[in-house]
């Protein structure tokens, strides 16, 4: 048997209050000496969405470097995993807790992604991450498929594709979406992914990953609900998505400014995610606007420790297959 080096690991749920709700995530809090291979190996090990392996900051003044894997990649940003991580370090103590709030800085692939900790009596109870990106926008042909190809992968059909003022865009802060909104719950949760479909009409665009949500409910201020699948990702459906969460918020604030309801202030929405799958979770989103202009945004929720304990990876990666 080959020599084994040992990691320590932390599972955690995000976007939940409670176990086994929300988006499962694992994190290895000192990967220092694993190879890009062996990340991909251990995170298929886990299965879960994503796993994170946490670096020494190339900035001394950031907390650390989190390079972030799903089952199919590696990803230059994600929003559970950016949440869960912050969240994880201020309960295990590798970053001192403060009342009110603790500041943790990631470095990631998109650059350093601020999150803000918010602890009460010395424990976490949420964490707000600010995406690194401002989003970028993409309407119509080549990017956005018409709306009979949507319908077709969503399995539903094509006049529910839209609502009101929203229709389908291509939008990223560092993970491209396809964002669609349906005009009623219904078609949320009726929707039925067809991975031949898809491989004909979406995989091949620069937004690849779809994001459904209720565009009624987001267009009279009510909780939103969505949906994420993302196959070429090894997930075909996500139980909650922070990285897609942020590209909707940029996407409905665009959308207000755009239609003259609000230019300037803050706005907030509330999703609700993984509920069809029997995992609820709930991201808290919001977005500034100045002039007409996404300025920032930010997406946070809570989230809960699971499990920890070490990994044994050998030192031959040959010996892993």
């Amino acid at each position: 048997m080959p020599e084994s080096r040992t990691f320590r690991f932390h599972t955690l749920d995000v976007f939940t209050d409670r176990v086994f709700g929300g988006n499962p995530l694992a994190v290895l809090t000192d990967a220092r000496g694993l190879t890009d291979d062996e990340m991909a190996r251990i995170t298929r090990e886990f299965n879960l969405s994503e796993t994170v392996f946490l670096l020494p900051p190339d900035d001394l003044t950031h907390t650390a470097r989190a390079r972030i894997f799903t089952p199919g990649s590696e990803l230059p940003f994600a929003g559970h995993p950016t949440v869960g991580t912050a969240f994880l370090l201020v309960a295990i103590g590798m970053v001192p807790a403060q009342d009110g709030e603790t500041r943790v800085i990631l470095e990631e692939g998109v650059g350093p992604v601020p999150v803000t900790v918010r602890v009460e009596r010395g424990v976490p109870v949420s964490a707000e991450l600010t995406a690194a990106q401002l989003p970028e926008v993409r309407r119509g042909a080549p990017d956005v498929p018409p709306p009979s190809e949507i319908a077709a992968v969503l399995g539903i059909s094509t006049d529910a594709i839209g609502a009101g003022a929203l229709a389908p865009a291509a939008v990223s802060c560092g993970v491209p979406y396809l964002l669609v909104p349906v005009r009623d719950l219904a078609f949320v949760k009726d929707a039925r992914f067809d991975r031949a479909a898809w491989e004909r009409s979406i995989a091949p665009l620069w937004a690849h990953a779809i994001y459904v949500f209720d565009g009624s409910a987001a267009e009279r201020g009510q909780r939103i609900r969505a949906r994420m699948f993302a196959p070429d990702l090894g997930i075909v459906e996500d139980p909650a998505t922070g990285s897609a969460a942020a590209t909707l918020a940029g996407y409905l604030a665009l959308a207000s400014a755009e239609h003259g309801d609000t230019r300037d202030g803050t706005l907030a929405w509330r999703v609700d995610q993984g509920v069809e799958m029997g995992r609820p979770s709930l991201l808290e989103l919001s977005a500034e606007l100045r002039d007409g202009a996404v300025t920032a945004v930010r997406v946070g929720g809570s989230a809960v420790l699971v499990s920890e304990g070490t990994l044994r990876v050998p030192r031959e990666t040959s010996a892993l297959g």
